[in-house]
C-alpha cells in the first residue's frame, strides 16, 4: 500500500490531458453501468456552515477500484491560517477489498474538480471551435488557481485574456507560468469577469447568490461553487442546464435546487454529464444558447483520479510504501 501526501501529489505534477481522460473513462463506466455510487451523507454539528462528507464509490473498466473520500469543509479555517478543506481518500482493491492506497491531500479533490471542468470545456471547444476565447474566473483560492492552470493548458494560443475577480484580492505571484500571467487581468467586480466571458467559472465559497446579469450569448458557465446564480438567471440557461447527478445536486441549497423550487426545473429538463460524453450535446444547441454546468462532485471521479495518482506513484517510486 502506498501513502501519498500533498508533497507527493505536487511532485507527481498535474497532467491535465491525462486527468481529463481519466474523468472521461469514469463517465464511460457510468454509461455502461459499471460503477456504484450511493448518495453521499453530510455530517454537520455545532456550527452548521461546517460539514464533513463521506463519498464512497466503485469504478470499473480499466480503473477497477473501490474507495471512499472523507472531505471536510470548515470555511472559518481561513481566519486561523488553515485551509478551508481537508480530504483523505482510501482506495481498495475492487476484487478483494484490500486497501491499496491512502491519499491525504486536498489537491486531489481540487484536481478532480478542475479535471471535470476540463472535460466539459474540451467538449465545448470541440463543438464551437472558436478562434479566440475570453475566460472569467470569480474566486482565486486553490480551486480557482487549479482551474486557471487547467483552462490555460487546454486553450493555449486561443486564450485571449483571463479576467479574475476575488473579494479578497488576487495574488498574481501565485501564477508561476509567465506566459499565463501575461494573459491575466485582475478586475474590480464580478461583472467585469462575467459579462464578456466565453468560458466563465465560479470558484467561490459564497453564502448568498449575487449573479443576476444576462450571460454572453453562447457562453459556457462552469458553476463550480454552485451557490452564486440568482434564480432570475434561469431563463437564460433553461434550455442548456447540465448536471453531474440530479439526485445529488438538487439539494443543499444549490442553484439547481433553487431553480427547482422557484422556477419549476425538473430532472427531465436537464442533461447529465453522461449525455455530454455519449453524444456531445453542445452540437445540438443554438449558437446563442448559454450553457450552465453544475457539478456537485461525484465520488467515482475522486476514486478514478486517486487511482491514477497511485498508479503513477508506484511507477515513479513516489510516496511512502507501507506493509
Amino acid at each position: 500500500m502506498v501513502y501519498l501526501n500533498e508533497g507527493h501529489i505536487k511532485e507527481l505534477g498535474f497532467n491535465w490531458e491525462e486527468n481529463i481522460e481519466t474523468i472521461k473513462k469514469s463517465v464511460e463506466c457510468m454509461i455502461n453501468d459499471d460503477y456504484a455510487q450511493p448518495i453521499k451523507p453530510y455530517l454537520r454539528y455545532k456550527e452548521k456552515t461546517n460539514r464533513i462528507i463521506a463519498m464512497p464509490a466503485f469504478v470499473g473498466g480499466e480503473i477497477n477500484k473501490a474507495g471512499i473520500k472523507w472531505i471536510s469543509s470548515f470555511p472559518q479555517n481561513i481566519k486561523n491560517g488553515l485551509p478551508r478543506a481537508h480530504s483523505v481518500v482510501i482506495l481498495n482493491d475492487a476484487d478483494t477489498g484490500v486497501p491499496s492506497g491512502i491519499l491525504n491531500s486536498g489537491s486531489v479533490s481540487a484536481i478532480r474538480t478542475a479535471s471535470v471542468s476540463g472535460m466539459i470545456t474540451k467538449h465545448y471547444l470541440e463543438a464551437k471551435n472558436p478562434k479566440s476565447v475570453k475566460v472569467g474566473i470569480i474566486g482565486f483560492g486553490p480551486i480557482g488557481q487549479y482551474h486557471l492552470d487547467m483552462c490555460y493548458s487546454l486553450l493555449k494560443d486561443k486564450c485571449e485574456e483571463i479576467r479574475i475577480f476575488d473579494l479578497k484580492g488576487v495574488n498574481t505571484e501565485l501564477i508561476n507560468n509567465e506566459e499565463l500571467k501575461a494573459k491575466v487581468v485582475v478586475v474590480d467586480s464580478w461583472e467585469e469577469a462575467y459579462l464578456e466571458a466565453d468560458v466563465f467559472m465560479t470558484c467561490t465559497v459564497s453564502k448568498a447568490t449575487y449573479i443576476n446579469k444576462q450571460p454572453k450569448p453562447g457562453s459556457l458557465h462552469l458553476n463550480i461553487s454552485l451557490r452564486d446564480y440568482k434564480a432570475e438567471t434561469y431563463e437564460w440557461f433553461a434550455k442548456a442546464i447540465i448536471v453531474d447527478n440530479w439526485e445529488e445536486i438538487c439539494r443543499e441549497n444549490t442553484d439547481i435546487e433553487n431553480f427547482h423550487l422557484e422556477k419549476g426545473l425538473l430532472k427531465e429538463d436537464t442533461k447529465s454529464i453522461l449525455d455530454l460524453v455519449s453524444e456531445n450535446i453542445f452540437l445540438t444547441l443554438e449558437e446563442s444558447q448559454a450553457v450552465m454546468f453544475n457539478p456537485m462532485g461525484m465520488a467515482a471521479f475522486d476514486i478514478a483520479i486517486s487511482q491514477n495518482y497511485v498508479r503513477r506513484a508506484m511507477k515513479n517510486k513516489v510516496g511512502i510504501f507501507l506493509n
